[in-house]
Parts: structure tokens; sequence; C-alpha cells
């Protein structure tokens, strides 16, 4: 008698719904449907969800429908998504439309405002804090927007962005090697010198998880690297963990400015959690530079640590300033997709089940880490960084 009063109940009160009878707690598991759109963002082959994942979710009694070519760039085929249970959609506007939930990769581009759905979950990186029209339309929009990078855990770390972090400080090293070279504009250095030829001088701004990898990968190629940060404690970590060839300074103007005459490549790696970044490099700074130094600003999808740099994307993504080469590249990880889809969705993955079984209410309750990546829902902005950044 009692089952069967619950299961009334079930479809009185609809899927996903807490309820209380006779004292007890029946808590009904949501049963999603998840759209897996194409990226469209000029270069971007990442893909929101591989075969594995949507695997899982279909084994969990979810739908998953993947837009067709969505994970071609990727190396993965509408045929193994299909095998794994989803679903494939030949438009971004079907996708759009039957989903309750959207897991993608990069922000949404103004031509995806008008697909998005009142009260439908957008899952993915948005870095508001980078674009006024972004934040406007996903408030507008009426969507509920989880932003990846600012999913956070107790110990402070973000751990959606902390592997397309790790791939992006890896790359921006080799990127500035290569940039470095003549026929790109560059001084015509290599990196890490040969015997009896001095290396190059890489500068770091910003100890977290893009500058270490970035470190990491500049001395492996024998370069002098100097990693500048303001947090003592971190400093003092980089200089027990980093090989001989890396040295640690507090970051102050002065700092920076005595090392630029000196300095062939700078790897910007900045994040301030949600907000705009600072620029630590100013346009006059650009003047104590040699001419052919190369400037990686990886924090330009946050604004950019560096004044001068404006977001550019893998098919033109250089441009030069008073003859210093800037490389902008604002989804740098899309370049390397076979590596940076695994790498993110493994991460996601958990979160998106979680959001799919629970809700997207629930799960923010339950998971403190998910709720502080809730940044828009019910036509409000909930991020205090990107309401400074736009007075909102």
């Amino acid at each position: 008698g009692v089952s069967y009063i619950c299961i009334v109940l079930y479809f009185i009160k609809g899927k996903g719904q807490r309820i209380f009878f006779g004292g007890l707690s029946f808590l009904n598991q949501q049963i999603m449907i998840i759209g897996v759109p194409k990226e469209i963002k000029i270069q971007e082959f990442r893909v929101g969800l591989t075969p594995a994942g949507v695997q899982g979710l279909t084994a969990a009694g979810h739908s998953v429908y993947v837009q067709t070519a969505a994970g071609e760039g990727s190396g993965l085929s509408d045929a193994q998504y299909i095998a794994a249970g989803a679903k494939v959609l030949a438009t971004a506007a079907e996708v759009y439309a039957i989903a309750d939930m959207i897991v993608k990769v990069k922000e949404p581009l103004a031509a995806e405002f008008p697909l998005i759905k009142k009260n439908q979950i957008l899952f993915t990186y948005f870095h508001f804090a980078a674009s006024r029209e972004l934040t406007e339309a996903m408030i507008a929009s009426g969507a509920v927007c989880i932003a990846y990078e600012t999913v956070e855990l107790a110990d402070h770390s973000l751990p959606l962005l902390t592997p397309m972090s790790e791939v992006a400080g890896r790359m921006a090293i080799q990127v500035g090697a290569f940039y470095l070279g003549k026929p790109q504009g560059g001084k015509g250095k290599l990196l890490g010198g040969v015997p009896g030829v001095k290396p190059a001088n890489v500068l770091v701004l910003g100890g977290g998880v893009v500058g270490t990898q970035a470190a990491k990968m500049a001395a492996g190629l024998g370069a002098n690297v100097t990693i500048m940060d303001t947090n003592l404690a971190r400093l003092r970590y980089l200089d027990e963990v980093m090989p001989a060839n890396v040295a640690t300074q507090f970051s102050t103007s002065y700092a920076i400015q005595e090392a630029l005459p000196t300095v062939d490549l700078v790897v910007g790696a900045v994040l301030l959690h949600g907000a705009k970044a600072p620029h630590l490099i100013k346009r006059d700074d650009l003047k104590k530079m040699t001419p052919g130094t190369v400037l990686v600003d990886v924090a330009v999808d946050q604004g950019g640590c560096i004044e001068t740099c404006k977001p550019t994307t893998h098919e033109n993504p250089i441009y030069e300033i008073d003859g210093i080469v800037h490389y902008c590249v604002a989804n740098m990880p899309g370049a390397v997709p076979q590596t940076s889809t695994m790498a993110l969705t493994q991460a996601t993955l958990p979160y998106v089940h979680l959001l799919a079984n629970l809700g997207w209410t629930e799960a923010c309750i339950q998971n403190e880490a998910l709720n502080k990546g809730l940044t828009i829902y019910d036509g409000k902005l909930f991020h205090p960084g990107v309401a400074a950044t736009f007075n909102l």
C-alpha cells in the first residue's frame, strides 16, 4: 500500500521531487535530456562529452543528443556516439530545442543566443568577465548558467579549469618557442640555447597551474626561467619543486619593469577567480623590450594581463605592436583536442552526472563546489567579480 501511494505521488509531484510520506523521505532520480552541440568558435575542435561519457549517462537512464560531427575534431565519430547510446541530430537548433541541459566547451556565441531556452541549464566555460555582451545575453535568456571556470573546491582549487590550464601552460611554451623564430617575427633565438650559447630568458607572470606548467616546460627545454607571484607561500613551494634553472621572485611593478629589457618570452598566467585579470604590462612597457620579444597571454579569455593583448584565433594567432609579437589565442587547448577533450571531460563528467541525476537546484545545494559555478539563473547575475567588472 505504501509503495502504491508513493508511485502515485511520484507522478503528481513530478520527477526529482523529494516526497515525504509517513515520516520517510523518498528521492526520485531526475531523468534528463542532455544536448551536446558542435562548437562553432573558430578552430575549436573540442567537444563537451565523449562516447564514454554518453554511455555512463544513458546507462543511468538519461537521454543524450549529439549534433552531427560534434566530436569529429577530437577524433570521435558519430558512429561511436550512436554505439554508446546517443542520438545524433543534424543541427544545433535541434539539439538546443530538445535538451534540458547543454554540455559544451566554449561560451555560446551570438549565433547561439537565440537557441537558448528559459530555464535550460548551460554547463560550459563562460569567462563572463571578458564579455559584457555574453553576460547580458545570458541574463536575458533566463537560462541557468554554470561556469566550469568558477566551480571551486574547499581548498580553492578549480577542478574544471585545472586540466585546460595544464594544457594551456604547456602550450604557451611550445608556441612561444616557435614564434621566437625569425621567420615568425621573433628574435631568432633557440629557447634552450646550445653549448657555448646562452639560452633564452623566460618570464612567467603567475605561479598557479598555468604558470607552473609553463615554467616546467620552459625549464625542461633549457631556458632561464623567472616565475613571479604575489603569494609567498606559493613561491616557497615552487622554489622547492622547480629545477635549478627556475628562479622565483615576488611580483611587483618594479620587478616586472626591471626584467623586461632582458626577457625573450613572457607568459601571462594571472587568474583572479571569475574576475578580469589586472594589466601587469602596459602599452608603454613594450618600448622597454627588444624587438622580436614574444608575449603569450594565456589570461586573454579573462581580459588579459597584458594591456596590448586582444583575443586572437588559431587561424590568425599573432600580431605585432612596436616590434613585439603578441600571441593571444583565447582557446589555446582547442588546438590539441584529442588531449584536451579527454582531459576536460574526465573532470566535468562527475558534475554532469550530479546535475542530470538531481537537477540543478538540488545538485547545487548538495555540492558546494558546483554551487560556486552557478553564475546566472532566473534572469539574475550572482557573481560579484563579474558584477563589479560591468557595474551590474
